[in-house]
């Protein structure tokens, strides 16, 4: 990869007050995801990040919260390859949505009859600049499952959400089809094609809290795939995944945009296959 000057700057919180922020000097160079920027992610402490840790706000993060790490993004140098990114979101996201249609419209009848209404599955996330938009999804969870999901994150997260899947979401999930509706929110401009995967946001403070460089995520629009979904699998630790994230967010170009929805691509093929052949049992 060449190399790039990532515009983000690092925050750190003051040890006097949580409210405070301490803008540091600009990062220089790719965020490559090795030990030195783990080591950073995971804050001055060197202790590693834990999903156990995180203590779950019931509600949204505060307006001044969001506003903070808005002027913070808004700070950071603008570069032509975002204009060129977005471009391609829009071609791309037409494009798919037409060749989709057909296998849309199925997918719709086959919900409707196995699950019923509602078809989708409307979320809350943060998006660039700190701003929250609602993300779509085909409901493949069963009802209410939402509200009982609401405060787990990381491993016990994907037990349980595991045991809430209806038997047409599991199929769903493994395809990774159920996020076709989300090809419409980067139409409209809440995602990319490519970046790091959109959070909720009574999950953000508190991440951001206890990974300094957790807020350098709201640099660019959150993705449907990323490096992370690339590299690694949903139980990657939260650290982890924010190394590779970044490591995107400092190295962006046209060529990795390309390359990241190749191996999207592939590996969506590969899942696909897989959960056409593997017997029902053996998914359950």
């Amino acid at each position: 990869m060449t190399k790039t000057t990532m515009g983000a700057r690092r925050v750190t919180r003051s040890t006097t007050s949580k409210s405070r922020c301490v803008i540091h000097q600009p990062l220089r160079g790719p965020a490559k995801a090795g030990p030195r920027l783990l080591q950073e992610i995971r804050g001055r402490s060197g202790n590693r990040f834990s999903m156990n840790s995180v203590s779950v706000s019931p509600t949204r993060p505060s307006d001044s919260f969001i506003a903070r790490f808005d002027v913070l993004v808004e700070g950071t140098a603008k570069r032509r390859v975002d204009f060129e990114l977005r471009l391609l979101d829009i071609l791309f996201s037409t494009l798919f949505l037409l060749l989709l249609a057909p296998l849309t419209v199925l997918l719709v009848l086959a919900l409707a009859a196995t699950s019923g209404l509602p078809l989708l599955y409307r979320g809350e996330r943060i998006g660039k600049g700190g701003r929250i938009f609602t993300m779509l999804k085909f409901r493949t969870l069963r009802r209410g499952a939402e509200e009982r999901l609401g405060h787990y994150l990381g491993p016990e997260l994907v037990e349980r959400t595991h045991a809430e899947t209806t038997p047409i979401g599991r199929w769903l999930r493994a395809t990774q089809l159920d996020e076709i509706p989300q090809l419409l929110n980067v139409l409209r401009g809440h995602m990319s094609l490519v970046g790091p995967r959109p959070i909720r946001p009574r999950f953000f403070e508190e991440l951001a809290g206890e990974m300094p460089a957790y807020w350098q995520r709201l640099v660019v629009r959150p993705g449907l795939t990323g490096f992370a979904q690339v590299r690694r699998d949903y139980e990657t630790s939260m650290a982890e995944k924010l190394a590779h994230d970044l490591e995107y967010i400092a190295d962006r170009s046209v060529g990795l945009y390309l390359r990241t929805l190749g191996a999207t691509g592939w590996r969506v093929l590969r899942q696909s296959l897989r959960a056409l052949v593997t017997p029902r049992s053996a998914r359950t």
